[in-house]
């Protein structure tokens, strides 16, 4: 309900201004305007809203809070518009203000959402948010996934890409324009022997376009890394490799474009079957910016030279010793190291184009052990004055995921679970409870119907069990949780969609159907609590997502679709649908297709397709 509480909080602030127009006047004069803090009611019995700046003004207005809500409240009801908007306010407690929206104004709102794409969530640039808008086509960028070339894709890279992925498709349904970047690892002291090995065992890969699959580059890898412990002269010549590829040789670099190149098919395999969208930008790629980046911190007076290497001390951060530590950018070899590529990376996309992307919000999806380090780059890169005014710098770090023994999930060998593997036992899982549902219901179906469920529901149950726990914490993965067709599972949500879209087909309200004029009661009809609590309910989503946009966490929209299927059920149990009378037949019937659509719209938003039928 944004926009109505946008237009609420401009009536408050209006009330306010009446009641007080000396006191408002001051304040904002210095810049410290008076706020009447609207928030959504804490309790349903509290109504839609409710407005707290009462006990906060206090102080600057030197009267008690419920002297202070009386007054706003006298100005609300002369006002004319929020008395159409509003049953009159109520105040509780010392001074709290209770909104309750007219019922005939939560019809209405919900009956402009019905047969629409967005449901009612506004794009930013059409939202009144209050906030500092974006620059006018400045991108957002989502830097996630980044696994490294040569290596194969784990179960570590699960939770970047698929809480990267939701987090880019809520802001680009908002309307940002998003840049995907995938800062893969391709370049570093390991392509050395990589190349080495190559040449020496495949050499007319170098000469003859697919003259060499490489196949499991982790094998091969791994043959590479055994050489190089086990060897000297496999080491030195792997050494004097990196330089011959760092100064541009060219036989060096065609190795390296095919063992990219190796990598990058397989990393799209993955992408593909998870419906990823991203646009790949190594570590190779700023190569040409990091003498730039330790030449802007020199002339900033930011550079400090310790025991050979260049760095910045960090403020605020210290060591066991009580000194500041320092962001190494140049080791004392003059080579440069992970901190130097992330300062250009970051320096670049918020340069202004053509020389860099123009961002004003940078979105860092990483695991949790990575906070010192992006804390410290962020930092260097703020004194050196490389982020605009308005420009946001945000880490999204997450837990680790974890076996039931509660220690970091492991296969049974005590190796890191392959995400290839993990996404194959998903679909393989979800296959085997598909053909025993099937035969206790006794249903005949296709293979193709059965392959094409099980690969659904089992991605999808991997998918959400991430993105429905709080990023922030570790946890457990457990197939039998997150396949189970009860609870806050994916399973779960795809068959209530599909029950639910079926009521409404069995109404004539399918999605086609509800597209035409006059299939829906206008006005909209309500008289019983179950739906007046579904309604408010659907018409909390545009709220939820913008809080999903502002506070990067996936698991409010897991959560609010989850509560949705409840509240929806509570209601479909207690109110009869199909067979009521009209006019409530066929308001009942906007609430199922409207909660249809908006489960639809909301998985959507998680990366999970959905279903007709399961």
């Amino acid at each position: 309900m944004l926009r109505i509480a946008h237009a609420l909080d401009a009536q408050l602030r209006a009330a306010l201004e009446r009641a007080f127009p000396e006191q408002v006047a001051a304040a904002q004069a210095a810049a410290a305007p008076l706020d009447p803090q609207l928030a959504p009611a804490s309790q349903p019995e509290f109504g839609d809203f409710q407005a707290n700046g009462a006990l906060s003004l206090a102080r600057r207005l030197k009267q008690a809070p419920r002297a202070i809500a009386g007054a706003i409240v006298e100005q609300l009801a002369a006002d004319a518009a929020f008395a159409d908007l509003c049953e009159p306010a109520q105040i509780a407690g010392p001074g709290f203000i209770n909104l309750t929206l007219r019922p005939q104004q939560l019809a209405a709102e919900l009956r402009s959402r019905l047969g629409t794409a967005r449901l009612g969530v506004p794009e930013v640039s059409a939202a009144a948010t209050g906030a500092a808008p974006e620059a006018a086509g400045a991108p957002v960028i989502v830097d996630f996934s980044s696994p490294n070339i040569a290596k194969e894709m784990h179960v570590g890279h699960l939770r970047s890409t698929i809480i990267g992925d939701a987090l880019a498709r809520v802001l680009e349904f908002r309307g940002h324009p998003v840049l995907r970047l995938n800062h893969v690892g391709d370049w570093g002291t390991q392509f050395g022997m990589l190349i080495t090995h190559l040449k020496q065992v495949a050499p007319e890969a170098l000469t003859t376009a697919d003259a060499v699959d490489l196949g499991d580059l982790v094998a091969f890898y791994r043959q590479a890394k055994a050489r190089f412990d086990a060897d000297e002269a496999f080491q030195t010549t792997s050494r004097e490799e990196v330089v011959k590829l760092q100064s541009g040789d060219p036989v060096s670099r065609r190795a390296w474009l095919l063992l990219c190149e190796q990598s990058r098919r397989e990393f799209q395999q993955i992408y593909d079957r998870l419906d990823i969208r991203l646009s790949e930008r190594g570590e190779s790629f700023y190569n040409p910016h990091l003498e730039q980046v330790v030449s802007d911190l020199d002339a900033t007076g930011l550079l400090v030279t310790d025991a050979g290497a260049q760095c910045v001390f960090l403020e605020g951060v210290s060591g066991k010793d009580g000194q500041p530590l320092p962001l190494i950018v140049r080791k004392s070899d003059g080579g440069f190291n992970y901190a130097t590529t992330d300062l250009a990376a970051l320096r670049y996309r918020f340069g202004a184009p053509p020389e860099g992307d123009g961002a004003r919000r940078l979105i860092y999806v990483t695991d949790a052990g990575q906070a010192s380090h992006f804390a410290a780059v962020f930092q260097v890169a703020r004194r050196a004055g490389w982020v605009p005014e308005g420009g946001r710098l945000e880490h999204v770090p997450f837990g680790l995921v974890q076996g039931d023994d509660g220690k970091k999930l492991k296969t049974r060998s005590g190796d890191t679970v392959r995400l290839k593997d993990l996404l194959d036992e998903a679909v393989e899982r979800s296959e085997a409870d598909l053909r025993r549902r099937l035969a206790e219901e006794e249903r005949q179906e296709e293979e193709a119907f059965i392959t094409h469920v099980a690969t659904t529901v089992g991605l999808a149950a991997v998918k959400y069990a991430d993105l429905s726990t709080n990023r922030n914490t570790n946890y457990q993965f457990s197939f039998d949780r997150m396949l189970a067709l009860s609870g806050n599972t994916a399973p779960y949500l795809l068959y209530a969609l599909v029950r639910i879209a079926g009521i409404a087909r069995k109404g004539g309200v399918g999605a086609a159907a509800g597209e035409a004029a006059g299939v829906f009661p206008d006005p909209l009809v309500f008289s019983e609590a179950q739906e007046w609590a579904l309604a408010r309910q659907l018409l909390a989503l545009d709220t939820v997502i913008a809080e999903v946009e502002e506070e990067l966490l996936p698991n409010r929209l897991c959560s609010y679709l989850f509560e949705l299927s409840q509240v929806f059920n509570r209601f479909y149990d207690q109110v009869p649908v199909l067979k009521a009378e009209e006019p409530a037949r066929g308001s009942r019937l906007a609430l199922c297709r409207l909660t249809a659509d908006t489960l639809r719209l909301g998985l959507g938003l998680l990366g999970i397709p959905t279903l007709e039928r399961m």
